[in-house]
């Protein structure tokens, strides 16, 4: 299973971004993953798109889903029937929106090994294409001023900020309960900063590059979500 990742992920994504930054005057390492970024997500438009529309959805089915939930929260068998009769009644899969996911992690940890090993490159060439030049040397200044290479707590703060901007965009459409053992709303709470928190430590933890392809991919994440989140209501009601 490595070697088919290796093969037909991470290598595309590496010789990539080895490419962009070869054919990129100046040779700017931080240019060549931002065009990357957005290249991947174009790439994933399609696929991130149903996972936004399937979350939209059962978000709008919250209070209906809640009602079940409290109708038979005595008897788990009979929520769990009820509930999925009234998924099938709305046409909406609850697991839709996890394989869309589970591609983007597979992307997100091809390009993070790109990045690394681009930030870290010393000349190993193996895993280059035959048409894509090894260059001597990886220049990781971002723009000649930023270093790549190391943690930059500006660029962790503003990758921690749009990760809570993007959250809480998909939370607006859910009213949170007000009882405090709401296992939904506790759950909306402690991802509104979890999230965020994590992108943080991992700014502040992990190469400069990283932080860079992180503050891309959620803006392009928060205007795809907008687009989506802007429909009319009555396409939503359309396709439950």
């Amino acid at each position: 299973m490595s070697q088919i990742f290796h093969a037909f992920i991470y290598q595309p994504i590496y010789n990539a971004l080895i490419l962009l930054y070869n054919v990129i005057p100046g040779h700017d390492l931080g240019v060549a993953i931002i065009l990357l970024t957005l290249f991947i997500r174009f790439l994933l438009y399609p696929v991130a798109q149903k996972q936004i529309e399937s979350q939209k959805k059962l978000q709008e089915l919250q209070p209906e889903i809640k009602k079940i939930q409290d109708k038979y929260k005595g008897d788990k068998e009979k929520q769990g029937r009820a509930l999925m009769e009234f998924y099938k009644e709305k046409k909406v899969n609850p697991a839709s929106g996890c394989l869309p996911l589970v591609i983007q992690i597979v992307f997100f940890i091809a390009l993070y090994r790109a990045f690394i090993a681009g930030l870290n490159f010393n000349s190993g060439c193996s895993d280059l294409y035959g048409f894509v030049a090894c260059p001597e040397n990886i220049n990781v200044k971002f723009f000649g001023l930023l270093d790549l290479a190391k943690p930059n707590v500006v660029l962790a703060v503003i990758a921690a900020a749009g990760q809570f901007v993007q959250t809480k965009m998909m939370m607006t459409k859910t009213p949170i309960a007000s009882k405090k053992d709401d296992f939904t709303a506790v759950m909306n709470k402690q991802m509104l900063f979890i999230g965020p928190l994590l992108t943080l430590f991992i700014g502040l933890k992990f190469p400069a590059g990283l932080a860079i392809y992180w503050i891309v991919n959620t803006l392009f994440a928060i205007g795809q979500q907008y687009l989506v989140m802007k429909k009319p209501e009555k396409e939503s009601v359309a396709v439950q």
